[in-house]
Parts: structure tokens; C-alpha cells; sequence
């Protein structure tokens, strides 16, 4: 498997054993992984409950983090 983000992400989580799994399922960037539910988690095959609730957390911090950024949206026009 080649490297990519969802791998990367998943080792920084510990969990690097269900990259393939989450690739196979569609899951192959962090945009896509927000969407992250617990019939995606059965699906990818994660059942361990504590690497559930770690992958949980995990998208949760993503979608918090998408949160602050909407803010920092600015435009290059000039005042009116």
C-alpha cells in the first residue's frame, strides 16, 4: 500500500494496521474520513472499542479544526 495522508494519520492515532481497510472503503482522505460514523467503523472492520473511540476523537478534532479555520476566510478586494 502506498503511503498517503489516511496512513499518516492513522499512525500519529497508533492504528496504522486499518489504512488499507479505511483506503478500501473509500476513506482516502481526511475529508472524507470526517464523515466517520460507527456503521463506517463496522464496515472498515475497526471493533477493538478503544480504537473506535480513539478514531472517534480523532474525526471529531478534524471536524473541530475545519470549525476554527471557516474563520480565517478573507478577501483581496479593496474596502468599499
Amino acid at each position: 500500500m502506498c503511503t498517503n495522508i489516511v496512513y499518516e494519520w492513522l499512525k500519529t492515532l497508533q492504528l496504522p494496521q486499518y489504512a488499507e481497510s479505511f483506503v478500501d472503503n473509500g476513506y482516502d482522505d481526511l475529508e472524507v474520513c470526517k464523515q466517520i460514523g460507527d456503521p463506517d467503523l463496522d464496515a472498515i472492520g475497526v471493533a477493538v472499542p478503544h480504537h473506535r473511540r480513539r478514531i472517534q476523537e480523532a474525526v471529531q478534532r478534524l471536524k473541530e479544526a475545519d470549525e476554527r479555520a471557516a474563520g480565517l476566510y478573507f478577501t483581496l478586494e479593496p474596502p468599499p
